[in-house]
């Protein structure tokens, strides 16, 4: 009895023990990430119940659970991992990345971020994805890569200039071009060139080599981009380069490839035949007798009849398949105290069109040492070299290589014949050009750095750096006596050195940290001088003892000049952000600048921005949203500043000397100083929602965006009666709105196959709010107005061609019953009213392909081309016809939209008119990557740690209403002008092959 009344006690503790644990227990536990590290914030909660616990800053939690109970484990970047209770009491959980980009450490300025922390607007693009194309420079490589960044190039020329803008146009004499920073130095990416290649300039951002980068940056809101200042009006453009691994062997790694280019289809222009055809008709159009016309036989004194009239097809001779090559090596590694990058590339790209070509060679060293466990240094160097021949591409018909080809009529022969290189009026002989155009240009760069970091505390640091960017632009030109401009002057030479040198000392202050599990506090402090000094000399010869003789020396007549500009800059600025729990974020900085540029008591300018988020995922009452793994919105808001672009002394009255009176040397003055010149400044606000679906496989960014200019720094024209042509002024406001949309998703993973997808598109609407006076482009088809867009086409509108007289009816804007200067109105604009990208990438067992898309959409372009192509008849024998002019009206009833042949009145004398603005919109398969990874198997019996074959093919399709080759063209660097096409080579298509080798 007493054995079962013991047995019955134990029984009943027993039960009781197990009632206590099923009813209430305590669990604990660490969380931890796959690299080991503590995980705070992340949320542990039942499922199914609201029940839960957030980790510390060391990763614990304690909860009350049962055994048999489920609990959900998420954390912003990583996998939601669900765990089941069992006997024990305590956890340890690892987390995996999640396979989006929300656990990306994406670069912001002065320092790193998890991209789930980001307040602002940064958008980050793999290097590795784009540096393969082969253009010359990686400003290009990120056309259509991220949203609201608009990319286009002005030519087909490799290592000329590109249009790059972040979220629209906000200034219109100053610069509206990115602050590019590579590893913390600030570059120039302003054109050095002097000599002219008709309104194009080369683009300095060339100098770097794209194979040497490991990610691009792109800061577009206020709350970004404000830590810079005077300097980021319109955004930032962050450019880290690779660096080599603490603890690591050493890599070698190679690629090299080659290939070739080739233009798309050209011009078409029409036959000799056809062009004596129409200007006969023009003659008797215009009311001339027949019997005088130009084209008729030889035996009456005409040039023949018009089937008599031979055809020279000249753009076949100037257009041809360019040669590509690309090699790159580089050696990377690390100790337990040292890491290391060391870099060599050289690239080599013929234009398709002749005597354009650009070869660059650099080296690339990064360093990093560890002097102690709190003391370190290091250095960033780029050294390179860009050559390019150049040719005469673009406006103005003096050694036009373009101009000679594309506009020369096809019936006027190449040769007299005697063999003597035949005359053409207002070109040059093509063969003339190709064979004897003598422009070259060599740029030697250097971009580099030095740092020292001391570690005060664990959480405190302090950094101070000296950078410097120095470049030295060398180029020369000879024009022999063959060529139109050489024989005016029996030979001329042009010689020009630029020198520009930007140095910058900077000290920062960053503290970082945890208070409990719930707050963390950052705050950035610091301070930066910067110099800039640019000098030019350029000298000229002319009248030459013959053409053996080039170098300006053996010139009988010689010129010179040099210039020397600078201009200082002082800034310090401050940051600080705090997170509550990972779930509440906020951000604020403050910049002051003061530039030299200015006049006292305008030298100082004062930039903040403050931004919020709010990770709405961390929130209980969505903490159980399986199919949520991201919900982020933020706010920002903030101002920024601008002094790029104008001249270094813009707010100075200023003298010049070397005016000659009665032979004695004297000063004059030139330009009229205007004391109350300050800075032109950007307000921004931005609004943008972060969505993960799916474990993350979907993710969305959303953004919308307003940014306000004004105090637009504006040269505005003088009455003549004040002895200066123009002044310095702040004068006029612009404003850009606009929405931008990014998805990246996951779409198939399974059986070794995996399909990617990104996309982005994005929308602004420019407007000029406020200019005193309106402000003509450089080709006068572009009016800067207020109320309108910048780069809005200012035109005759042309409504139809009268069917029965064959005449263009333009629209009476003012009702007087005339055609006149005051009946020209706005017709579109150059900036497109959408844009973006869409990128699919798919990979299987080895095998990977990625297919590339990038668009516009709602751009007009202004095709000059086709203006002087369709003259009626006017230009005779000085212009070439294109075969759109063949759709002229001819006869009473002929449905068209080109006007009857005639050199008189208004159907070819106006301009400019609507029928030459025409749509810009295009979709273009940018890239197409097809690769195979060789299997390691066989590569292991070789040594070698990884080998890839690829093809690489760009530009391979294009649809575009246009009537031209490409689109996306500019005749000029001027920033007043944009789609404005005349004598422009069209984007090449290329293919490459092309080997991946790691060591």
């Amino acid at each position: 009895m007493q054995k079962l009344l013991f047995a019955g006690v134990i029984w009943l503790l027993s039960y009781g023990g197990l009632l206590a644990q099923s009813t209430a227990s305590h669990v604990s536990g660490t969380i931890r990430t796959n690299t080991g590290e503590p995980l705070p914030g992340a949320n542990v909660v039942l499922k199914n119940q609201t029940k839960g616990a957030t980790t510390d800053a060391e990763g614990h939690f304690t909860l009350e659970a049962r055994a048999g109970d489920e609990v959900v484990i998420s954390a912003i970047g990583y996998q939601t991992t669900p765990v089941k209770i069992g006997s024990t009491s305590t956890l340890t959980v690892t987390l995996q990345e999640s396979a989006s980009q929300l656990s990306e450490v994406v670069v912001v300025g002065y320092g790193t971020q998890d991209r789930k922390n980001l307040v602002g607007s940064v958008s980050q693009v793999n290097a590795e994805e784009i540096k393969n194309r082969p253009v010359a420079s990686f400003d290009q490589q990120l056309q259509g890569r991220a949203a609201g960044v608009q990319v286009a190039a002005n030519t087909g020329v490799p290592g000329d200039g590109i249009f790059f803008r972040i979220r629209g146009t906000t200034s219109i004499n100053a610069s509206n071009d990115p602050l590019y920073v590579v590893d913390g130095v600030f570059v120039n990416n302003l054109s050095l060139q002097k000599i002219t290649t008709q309104g194009q300039s080369n683009n300095p951002l060339a100098d770097i080599n794209p194979a040497d980068i490991e990610s691009i940056s792109i800061l577009k809101d206020a709350e970004a981009t404000a830590i810079y200042g005077a300097r980021a009006a319109n955004g930032v453009v962050l450019i880290t380069t690779k660096r080599g691994s603490y603890n690591s062997k050493t890599k070698v790694t190679l690629n090299a490839s080659v290939g070739q280019a080739w233009a798309p289809k050209l011009w078409d222009l029409v036959t000799g035949p056809e062009h004596a055809t129409i200007i006969n008709e023009a003659w008797v159009n215009d009311g001339k007798p027949a019997a005088t016309r130009p084209f008729r036989p030889v035996s009456e004194g005409g040039r023949g009849l018009p089937e008599e009239q031979p055809t020279y097809d000249r753009l076949s001779d100037i257009f041809r398949t360019g040669a590509l090559q690309n090699y790159d090596v580089a050696v990377s590694g690390g100790t337990k105290q040292t890491r290391f990058y060391l870099g060599g590339g050289y690239t080599s790209q013929q234009a398709t069109l002749r005597t354009n070509d650009f070869s660059r060679a650099s080296f690339k060293l990064n360093l990093d040492q560890d002097i102690t466990d709190k003391i370190r240094i290091g250095t960033s160097n780029i050294f390179s070299q860009s050559n390019r021949t150049n040719a005469r591409v673009g406006d103005g018909p003096q050694g036009g290589i373009l101009q000679a080809a594309l506009h020369t009529p096809t019936y006027l022969p190449k040769f007299n014949t005697d063999g003597t290189y035949a005359k053409w009026a207002g070109f040059d002989n093509l063969d003339v050009l190709i064979n004897n155009t003598d422009m070259h240009s060599t740029s030697t760069r250097y971009i580099g750095n030095i740092y020292g970091e001391y570690d005060i505390l664990s959480n405190l640091k302090f950094r101070s750096s000296w950078s410097i960017d120095y470049n030295d632009y060398n180029e020369y030109e000879y024009w022999n006596t063959l060529t139109n401009r050489g024989s005016a002057s029996k030979g001329l030479a042009t010689s020009s050195v630029s020198k520009n040198t930007i140095w910058i000392n900077e000290q920062t202050l960053s503290y970082r940290q945890t208070f409990g599990s719930l707050h963390t506090v950052g705050v950035l402090a610091g301070n930066t001088f910067q110099g800039n000094v640019s000098t030019q000399t350029l000298a000229q010869g002319t009248n030459f003892p013959s053409d053996a003789f080039k170098q300006i020396a053996s010139a009988s007549v010689t010129t010179s000049s040099s210039n020397r500009n600078q201009y200082n800059l002082a800034s310090f600025f401050g940051r600080i952000d705090y997170n509550f729990a990972r779930k509440y974020f906020f951000e604020a900085s403050l910049r002051a600048d003061a530039s030299s540029k200015f006049a006292q008591g305008h030298r100082w300018g004062y930039f903040p921005s403050a931004g919020v988020a709010w990770q709405l995922k961390q929130e209980n009452f969505l903490r159980d949203a399986t199919f949520l793994s991201d919900l982020k919105i933020r706010a920002s808001v903030g101002w920024t500043g601008n002094q790029n672009g104008i001249d270094n002394y813009a707010s100075r009255g200023l003298w010049g000397g070397g005016n000659n009176y009665q032979d004695n040397p004297g000063t004059v003055p030139v330009q009229l100083a205007n004391p109350e010149l300050k800075w032109e400044t950007t307000r921004q606000t931005n609004v943008g929602l972060n969505v993960g679906l799916f474990n993350n496989r979907i993710g969305l960014e959303i953004n919308a965006y307003s940014k306000y200019t004004y105090d637009l720094l504006l040269q505005v024209p003088l009455a003549q009666s004040s002895g200066f042509a123009s002044i310095y002024r702040n004068d006029g406001e612009i404003s850009n709105r606009g929405l931008e949309f990014a998805i990246n998703s996951l779409n198939f993973n399974k059986s070794g196959f995996q399909w990617n997808t990104s996309f982005n598109i994005a929308s602004n609407v420019n407007r000029i709010e406020r200019l005193s006076i309106p402000v003509d482009a450089s080709y006068a088809t572009e009016r800067m107005a207020e109320g309108q867009p910048f780069h809005a086409f200012f035109v005759y509108k042309q409504l139809y061609v009268d069917p029965k007289t064959g005449d263009a009816v333009y629209e009476d804007v003012n009702k007087d019953g005339q055609i006149t200067v005051a009946d020209k109105q706005f017709y579109g604009s150059a900036l497109p009213k959408l844009f973006g990208g869409l990128n699919n990438t798919f990979s299987y067992k080895g095998f990977d392909l990625s297919v590339f898309f990038n668009f516009s959409s709602g751009n007009k372009v202004f095709n000059n081309n086709r203006f002087f192509h369709e003259s009626g008849g006017t230009r005779d024998d000085r212009r070439a016809i294109n075969k759109n002019q063949l759709n002229r009206w001819q006869k009473e009833g002929d449905i068209t939209d080109v006007p009857r042949v005639m050199t008189i009145g208004n159907n070819y004398n106006l301009s400019p008119t609507s029928r030459f603005v025409e749509d810009g919109s295009f979709i273009r398969l940018n890239s197409v990557v097809f690769g195979y990874t060789i299997p390691k198997a066989i590569l292991s019996k070789v040594g070698i740690s990884s080998a890839r074959v690829y093809y690489n093919g760009s530009n391979l399709w294009l649809v575009s209403k246009y009537q031209g080759p490409d689109p996306e063209v500019n005749v000029t660097g001027n920033p007043t002008t944009q789609g404005y096409d005349l004598g422009t080579p069209p984007q090449p298509r290329t293919a490459q092959f092309g080997l991946n080798l790691t060591l």
